[in-house]
């Protein structure tokens, strides 16, 4: 296995002439990344790679649903038809089977007595269970699984080094594709303070405003003065949760509420299925706020965003990653991921792109240390390429004593 690490299109390894030896590569990486992690404004974008091997990719998950429409003889045939035709693409599969739902249902005028269109429903509603079934961690037949336990365990290392982080600089933004529970679980497991976009105490209901507010604590008991608590994160799921759903309050503008336990309801779901179509229904409530607010934070300077688990094959999230390259000369974007090469990310010669990655070359014979996941895995990125926020945090301390003592002096003078 040979380590990568691209600054633009140069090999930034060969340009700062780094030693061949493996550990010394990743230490010059984290180095690296470190000084990313001081810059004003960090985030994070996760793809479906980060909760691998607990949520299925989308080739198993294509398998799991296979497994399921075999048991029903009614929708067998209809579904081996389309799937031969889109070389067993799931996306492709929903995304026509979608259409010709909607071409129906405009076609038709007595639609529960039409046949094509009630086995053409059916077989959405079972694709589409198949594929919540899948992503439920909390489901019978995942609870206590190895999988999930390991994933979930690289999830709360992850949250422990990145969550503290110095007061001055701005929250954590974390923006993931991903609909399971992974994060939510993690830093409830943590006691970690996050904000997601919802409000409320029983019943919490959608409000993008919160992404304006803050977790902070009071300093003083005598006056008025606050600070934003170091142990907190913003987090953004741009396609939705399994535990979202649609239902109408008289106290809210937003009809999307976040459930206490996910349980799969077609006519509630806002879940962005993988379809062709899913670029179309992230442009309503709640996905145009919560995309609008990805696009703002790209945009603020001195920015870094570290692409873990996503393979760039969403093009309404490529096109604004893009955008912020574009018009944000203080961007960064780092790529943890070996992503085709045919990706507009990697033809573009600049400087301000970086990707790190590891793959097997001719004639090598695997990893050293017996590692089994390439460097660019979710585990091995949080077990050896972040640093521990809260070790920066040591740097600072008599930085901190000094500063606090000049604000008490200040507040005496003027008492």
């Amino acid at each position: 296995m040979a380590i990568y690490f691209f600054q633009g299109r140069e090999d930034y390894l060969k340009t700062h002439q780094a030693e061949t030896d493996e550990t010394k590569i990743i230490e010059i990486i984290k180095n690296r990344i470190s000084e990313f992690f001081n810059m004003k404004n960090v985030h994070f974008l996760f793809g479906s790679g980060t909760s691998c091997p607990a949520i299925p990719n989308m080739r198993d998950l294509f398998q799991k649903v296979n497994e399921t429409i075999d048991k029903n003889a009614d929708f067998k045939g209809i579904f081996n038809s389309i799937a031969s035709k889109s070389k067993n693409n799931l996306e492709e599969i929903l995304g026509v089977l979608y259409s010709k739902r909607e071409y129906l249902k405009g076609s038709i005028d007595d639609l529960d007595k039409n046949e094509e269109y009630n086995q053409c429903d059916k077989l959405i509603t079972s694709i589409e269970k198949a594929i919540f079934s899948e992503l439920n961690i909390f489901s019978k037949d995942k609870v206590g699984k190895k999988e999930i336990e390991q994933v979930l365990e690289t999830y709360k290392k992850f949250y422990q080094k990145i969550a503290l982080r110095n007061k001055d600089l701005s929250r954590i933004n974390i923006f993931t594709t991903n609909n399971d529970l992974f994060n939510e679980t993690a830093l409830d497991s943590l006691n970690i303070h996050y904000i997601n976009g919802f409000n409320g105490g029983l019943n919490k209901y959608f409000n993008p405003a919160m992404f304006n507010y803050t977790y902070s604590k009071r300093m003083d008991t005598s006056i008025d003065r606050f600070e934003p608590v170091e142990n907190m994160v913003y987090l953004y799921k741009i396609h939705g949760s399994i535990n979202w759903t649609e239902e109408s309050s008289n106290n809210t503008y937003f009809d999307v509420k976040e459930e206490y336990s996910p349980t799969y309801d077609e006519k509630k779901s806002v879940l962005i299925y993988p379809t062709p179509m899913k670029q179309n229904k992230s442009l309503g409530s709640p996905y145009s706020d919560l995309f609008r607010e990805f696009q703002h934070k790209l945009l603020e300077p001195n920015s870094v965003l570290f692409v873990i688990g996503y393979s760039f094959s969403d093009e309404h999230v490529n096109d604004i990653i893009y955008r912020a390259l574009a018009t944000n000369s203080t961007f960064n974007i780092v790529i943890i991921n070996d992503i085709d090469d045919g990706k507009p990310i990697c033809k573009v010669n600049d400087n301000r792109v970086f990707r790190i990655f590891e793959k097997k070359e001719e004639g090598s014979e695997g990893n050293n240390k017996g590692a089994t996941n390439p460097l660019h895995f979710f585990d091995r990125i949080v077990d050896e390429l972040f640093p521990n926020l809260d070790a920066f945090k040591q740097k600072d301390v008599l930085t901190e004593f000094v500063k606090q003592i000049k604000i008490n002096q200040k507040d005496n003078e003027n008492r």
